[in-house]
């Protein structure tokens, strides 16, 4: 009898519990989120290629697909392209140059996009202005080459980024796992007006961005120890309704495939967030190669009425679509 009556209450405890973690975790009684999705445009507007079978030494400028538009990555005119068709913030990459400069560049070597050899590190910024960064886009495997001679001063520098959008929200990857490089950029960013500095996030290794939030305590920042932080305290806690205090004031770039796992996902988990100033990325896939929602195919396996961040590479073909997806009943 006794065994019987600790089985049922064992059995009553976790009915309850199970009872209670669904309904602090679902999003069926959650308040409806009415805002529109925040989209993120990878290197503004940019020549897009297969993902398939890439690798970090790729020259993805080799393989693009036929140009649709004439914008190059990582440009001034591709980022005012993808802020006209209606991107909320742009992703750019940064090189530190010979000169102290940070310059807006993704490549480790310069060789695949540009006519010249070396890195970044080996050239000054006023010497990268004379490169073309154009030349070694091909869609056709080398037979032709539709931007070469059309890059020719178009590689900014950060402070040129910023001087050009002042108003305007950016993620900035630090393309380095020198931590001596979060010192320089937070001696440059510290420099800027405070509530510019409200509007960028920036990302990157371990090292670099430690310094730069040591220095910089308020700016918003991710790195893989951030976000590993964040999630693996999340799993642990969330169920409860409780954010770590590790998952407060950064970026939460959370992978397609594992996001349904996510304690209180969409609504509830974008919500929980949103109170810790905390924004959050949804990419495509399993998160490994900048994978963007980059068509309409894309678009539908989004939660209905998804009004978290999304990352993509055609905000051109994006954009317009989830606005008709809005107006749609």
């Amino acid at each position: 009898m006794k065994n019987k009556k600790r089985r049922t209450k064992i059995i009553l405890f976790f009915s309850v519990l199970f009872i209670f973690m669904f309904i602090n975790n679902t999003s069926l009684f959650t308040k409806e989120r009415t805002g529109e999705p925040l989209i993120l445009a990878h290197r503004g507007l940019g020549q897009t290629f297969p993902m398939d079978g890439i690798q970090a030494d790729t020259c993805t400028a080799s393989i693009i697909y036929e140009p649709e538009h004439p914008y190059l990555e990582n440009t001034i005119p591709s980022m005012k392209a993808a802020f006209d068709s209606g991107a909320d913030m742009v992703e750019l990459d940064i090189k530190l140059t010979k000169d102290g400069q940070f310059a807006v560049f993704h490549d480790w070597t310069l060789e695949c996009r540009t006519d010249v050899q070396g890195m970044v590190k080996d050239y000054t910024m006023d010497e990268l202005k004379n490169i073309d960064i154009g030349y070694g886009y091909t869609a056709d495997q080398g037979a032709t080459y539709p931007f070469r001679g059309k890059g020719i001063g178009l590689m900014p520098s950060l402070e040129e980024v910023l001087a050009t959008f002042p108003d305007h929200a950016f993620l900035i990857h630090v393309k380095s796992s020198d931590s001596n490089e979060g010192n320089q950029l937070a001696e440059y960013l510290s420099q800027l007006p405070a509530e510019q500095l409200t509007s960028l996030t920036v990302y990157g290794d371990d090292a670099p961005i430690s310094t730069l939030k040591q220095h910089l305590p308020s700016i918003r920042v991710m790195s893989k120890a951030t976000l590993k932080s964040c999630l693996v305290s999340y799993t642990g806690a969330g169920w409860t309704g409780y954010v770590p205090s590790v998952c407060q004031n950064t970026q939460l770039h959370i992978p397609e495939k594992y996001a349904s796992f996510l304690w209180g996902w969409p609504d509830k988990f974008l919500n929980r967030m949103d109170k810790v100033n905390t924004r959050v990325i949804m990419v495509a896939g399993d998160g490994g190669w900048s994978e963007g929602f980059d068509s309409e195919e894309d678009l539908q396996r989004l939660p209905d009425d998804y009004s978290g961040g999304l990352w993509t590479n055609r905000i051109d073909e994006v954009a317009p679509k989830l606005k008709l997806r809005k107006i749609e009943p």
